[in-house]
């Protein structure tokens, strides 16, 4: 009976260690976590619901009280008043073919965007980018990226509205990232952010407390924007849901230009898009680079090139004290590449067409595994398209798991071999 005791003890201790060691997350994602392709749908540039312009869809939330999603569009109140849509994506009727047609993606509402003194913007006077829900104040955060041209300099905002559209409240957000100087953003002086490369992006903390937005690229004053020489030092900030207060922020090192484009010299960018929360400031991101004439090998010509990234920011130097990071000595946020979606496959073997990826979501659960579902920002282009794509988590465990977990089956063996050897020489 001791022995019995002794080993289910062990057992335990072994089951418990090994379960702790594990970081509690909204999900079982690690680095090591695969990604594989369900399939796609694509709604057509020039789809229209409800008297408005489908397209522009920036970023993608999931509710899972409803079970269906909010986007926000891009629109900058130009072909229709500034809004967000809620709609409904059946994963069932998703495929994994280079025409997948548009089955299982149906818009339910649309919801104009308001000002603080209610009623729509005004065009070219807003330019919607980020979209969280927050399901326990049933709240909805938005990002509005700033402008820095010709045109005039707006600066960069995160917003609280209710899900009619009404304002509630913005979110303080730091001097530095206020547009001054250049129109260009390159001459010395010059602050904040560059143009069409501000908040772009937004994530919510395992605890509902810490709304995150991040800069596409970086500041004027910590680094140029991303070339295909070169990447650029982004700025994940953060905020105190509660009050508003900005609080820590991290540099984000945003890849080169993944493909130059063709021929040389013609536009080329590269940014942070999105990201989700995965844990303890852990991420996973979206860099969505893009150039002219670009194909990678292999893959149709759309100029794109997605990757999703793992991101860790537990060791990252807060630099919200700094105005500028240039010249100083500071720790980024680690990345590791999890999925180049230029690497997906349809049935049959040909590539996955990808078009201006810019938003992603958790999505529900499908066989028990969790989803990802990414969207398209089609611009409004013709020669472009609105895309989602499923993709489906298969958690891998820690390294580190695995070992305190083989290390206690050992430890169980030897002790039941000592149990047995126990009971044989004590019964001859």
């Amino acid at each position: 009976m001791d022995f019995i005791r002794t080993t289910c003890a062990v057992v335990f201790a072994a089951s418990v260690f090994a379960t702790s060691a594990a970081p509690v997350q909204a999900i079982d994602f690690s680095v090591n976590s695969r990604l594989s392709y369900l399939g796609q749908q694509i709604i057509p540039t020039g789809a229209t619901f409800s008297g408005t312009t489908i397209g522009g869809l920036s970023s993608l939330d999931y509710n899972p009280g409803t079970g269906r999603y909010f986007a926000i569009s891009d629109d900058r109140s130009n072909i229709n008043p500034a809004r967000f849509y809620e709609l409904s994506l059946d994963l069932e009727k998703f495929r994994r073919s280079s025409a997948p047609g548009q089955g299982g993606v149906s818009f339910n509402t649309v919801t104009t965007i308001q000002k603080a003194d209610g009623g729509a913007f005004a065009a070219n006077t807003v330019d919607p980018e980020g979209l969280r829900f927050d399901p326990a104040r049933n709240k909805i955060y938005w990002s509005n990226e700033g402008q820095r041209s010709g045109a005039g300099f707006q600066n960069p905002t995160v917003r609280e509205m209710n899900t009619d559209g009404s304002q509630v409240r913005d979110f303080a957000v730091p001097d530095r990232y206020h547009p001054s100087g250049s129109v260009a953003g390159l001459a010395a002086g010059d602050k904040g952010v560059h143009n069409n490369l501000g908040f772009e992006n937004l994530a919510i903390s395992k605890d509902g407390n810490t709304l995150y937005t991040a800069t596409e690229n970086g500041l004027a004053q910590d680094s140029l924007p991303a070339s295909v020489s070169s990447g650029s030092r982004s700025r994940i900030l953060s905020f105190d849901i509660a009050t508003g207060q900005s609080k820590a922020e991290y540099i984000y090192d945003v890849s080169p230009v993944a493909i130059a484009p063709v021929p040389a010299g013609l536009f080329a960018t590269n940014g942070l898009t999105d990201f989700i929360v995965v844990g303890d400031r852990q991420f996973i991101t979206i860099e969505r680079s893009f150039a002219v004439g670009a194909q990678t090998p292999g893959t149709p010509a759309t100029g794109n090139t997605i990757r999703l990234f793992y991101a860790d920011a537990r060791n990252a130097t807060d630099v919200s004290g700094l105005e500028s990071i240039s010249g100083q000595n500071i720790n980024a946020v680690t990345k590791t590449l999890l999925l180049d979606l230029s690497d997906l496959k349809h049935d049959d073997g040909t590539p996955l067409a990808l078009d201006n990826i810019e938003g992603i979501t958790f999505g529900p659960q499908i066989n028990g595994m969790e989803t990802l579902i990414l969207v398209s920002d089609n611009n409004f282009n013709n020669a472009q398209f609105t895309q989602f794509v499923a993709l489906q988590i298969t958690a891998v465990a820690e390294p580190e798991t695995n070992a305190m977990l083989l290390a206690g089956l050992a430890l169980m063996s030897i002790i039941a071999r000592r149990g047995k050897s126990i009971a044989t020489s004590s019964n001859p």
